[in-house]
């Protein structure tokens, strides 16, 4: 396994320095292991404390079974959340979401906050079918200095027709190192974008690792040819 850590071939380093290169090792293959189990484990917690008080105390699993059993809140949250999205689907669903959406509409503030986190959520979750297209190079924020992108879609509307630009216009996500969930939406000239070979995934890594993992399954130290 290559890291960086790994001490040069050449050399014959002493006592300490193979002692901190094999701890350093060690902290590379046991903090991603164990950062993927402290998030879950604390998700999981943060769930059940959201839901675990809203059942009455009869019905606790504590009750039954005399330990706190973690994961419980999750599955009812689960299994609460499909319900709902069955009687959603319904006639009888629509209708009550259409009534209380009429209700929400003539709060000033509630109708702002309500509207805002509903698009959000549609936009995360429904539609699943949408993700960006390709992985691309663009010449940001100035030429000559080059950023990965992402291809969301074709310009639309408004923005495709007062662009002053001859062709096609794409919208490209330019994502922020190490946190891709922010950056900047960026519109393109098509001829200005250069698709990449590699996958949304590997454009990722490429954005959180800040450029040490490439997508090169022979060299990961090399970009690929």
């Amino acid at each position: 396994m290559n890291t960086p850590f790994d001490e040069e071939p050449h050399r014959r380093p002493g006592l300490f320095s193979r002692l901190r290169a094999s701890f350093l090792t060690g902290i590379v293959v046991i903090a991603p292991v164990w950062l993927t189990i402290w998030l879950i484990w604390s998700v999981v917690g943060w769930v059940d404390s959201a839901v675990l008080p809203l059942i009455p105390q009869q019905f606790q699993p504590e009750e039954y079974v005399g330990v706190n059993l973690r994961g419980v809140g999750v599955v009812i949250f689960l299994i609460f959340t499909v319900l709902v999205g069955w009687i959603a689907k319904g006639i009888l669903g629509r209708s009550l979401i259409h009534f209380a959406e009429s209700v929400v509409d003539r709060m000033p503030v509630v109708r702002s906050v309500y509207s805002g986190i509903k698009q959000i959520s549609e936009t995360v979750f429904a539609q699943t079918e949408r993700s960006f297209e390709k992985a691309c190079l663009i010449q940001y924020p100035r030429r000559g200095i080059w950023a990965i992108g992402f291809v969301s879609t074709t310009a639309r509307g408004e923005v495709s027709e007062r662009a002053e630009t001859g062709g096609e216009l794409l919208s490209i996500f330019v994502p922020t190192t190490p946190n891709p969930t922010s950056g900047f939406l960026l519109f393109f000239p098509e001829e200005d974008v250069i698709l990449l070979d590699m996958s949304i995934e590997e454009a990722a890594k490429l954005v959180i690792s800040a450029g040490l993992v490439y997508p090169n399954e022979k060299d990961p130290t090399q970009p690929p040819e």
